[in-house]
């Protein structure tokens, strides 16, 4: 399958075959890796690593995958371009398109993004913004299909928590994509917008799949086969606004009880991490010194049981990035060529 010099911002910037091929060369370069047999397709190319907000598995996963693969990095962190300032991003891009074969990005805006693949030329990948995770939603696909014997088409995923942020959004496009049955779930302030369900909609009409958000905690996570969180406080968030948020969303907290109401005893759980599920960190001593909670949106019991796949979900995200790198700009030979 041909994905040379295509950029990948979204999910659906790809067609369910095209995501699919992904995952399952993500899968392919694993095994390659891990058997000591992996071909450098990038050897020779120039990737250059946007961050304007910091990162340890998005920055992990694209320099460990593009040194596996003989590419050179350039990590340009937050405050160390003109990026906005001094300079245009379409300038920017147009400037860095000259000098990588690569670039990705992860900040803010989605709009930032998509102007860096409208003029640099290259191939653009979203590292995440304040509306998608491409790569996340990739890395979680490849992940259920390792732990599933369904088809993906079978699979039933539900997430809790904040249901309008970048993961939601990126979980229910591509389960809609993908032809998965995902269910969102949390309180109707904090659901997707009308533009991200009708989209999820309108790819799962295509695919099969089935799109559900709802507030009601018992009819989401019944028969689900993966129950997926993401961290309901940021750092950049004001603390003094943590404890409305706490409210909000403590009833679809992850817990024990909650995989035991799927009703599935190989039920799984899911989390693109970091993650507040104890104490041992400066968020989670402020939380707990002033709330009196020990975890936040899951707890420790759930994040360390054997139904927990959240580190095996962020070692998959650097052989998923590996794959779209290797996709979108090396030249790899299909295995029946080799």
């Amino acid at each position: 399958m041909n994905l040379s010099n295509r950029s990948f911002l979204k999910e659906c910037d790809f067609s369910k075959e095209e995501f699919l091929y992904l995952a399952s060369l993500g899968a392919d370069l694993r095994a390659e890796k891990q058997l000591g047999v992996e071909a450098q397709y990038l050897r020779g190319r120039n990737i250059a690593l946007i961050f304007e907000k910091t990162s340890t598995r998005t920055r992990s996963a694209f320099e460990v995958a593009a040194h596996d693969q003989g590419a050179h990095v350039s990590y340009l962190g937050p405050g160390e371009t003109q990026l906005g300032q001094k300079e245009s991003l379409r300038d920017t891009a147009r400037v860095l398109g000259r000098m990588y074969n690569g670039i990705e990005f992860r900040g803010f805006a989605h709009e930032d993004v998509e102007e860096l693949a409208r003029y640099a030329g290259v191939p653009v990948w979203n590292g995440l913004t304040d509306q998608w995770h491409p790569t996340q939603a990739l890395c979680d696909v490849l992940t259920m299909q390792d732990n599933s014997a369904k088809p993906i088409e079978d699979v039933v995923l539900c997430f809790l928590g904040d249901t309008r942020n970048n993961m939601a959004s990126s979980l229910l496009v591509t389960g809609g994509l993908v032809g998965m049955d995902v269910r969102l779930c949390g309180p109707r302030s904090l659901w997707p917008t009308a533009e991200v369900h009708s989209l999820a909609r309108f790819l799962a009409d295509e695919s099969g799949g089935r799109t559900t958000v709802t507030d009601d905690v018992a009819s989401a996570v019944a028969g689900a086969d993966y129950v997926y969180t993401d961290v309901w406080l940021s750092m950049g968030e004001p603390t003094e606004k943590w404890g409305d948020r706490i409210d909000l969303l403590q009833d679809y907290q992850v817990t024990m009880d909650v995989l035991d109401r799927s009703g599935n005893p190989d039920v799984k759980f899911l989390h693109c991490l970091p993650a507040l599920h104890d104490v041992t960190t400066e968020v989670g001593e402020m939380v707990y010194e002033k709330f009196g909670l020990e975890a936040v949106e899951v707890t420790d019991e759930v994040f360390e049981s054997p139904a927990s796949l959240v580190f095996e979900q962020a070692a998959n995200r650097m052989h998923t990035i590996k794959a779209v790198m290797v996709a979108t700009l090396g030249e790899r030979v299909p295995k029946d060529e080799s």
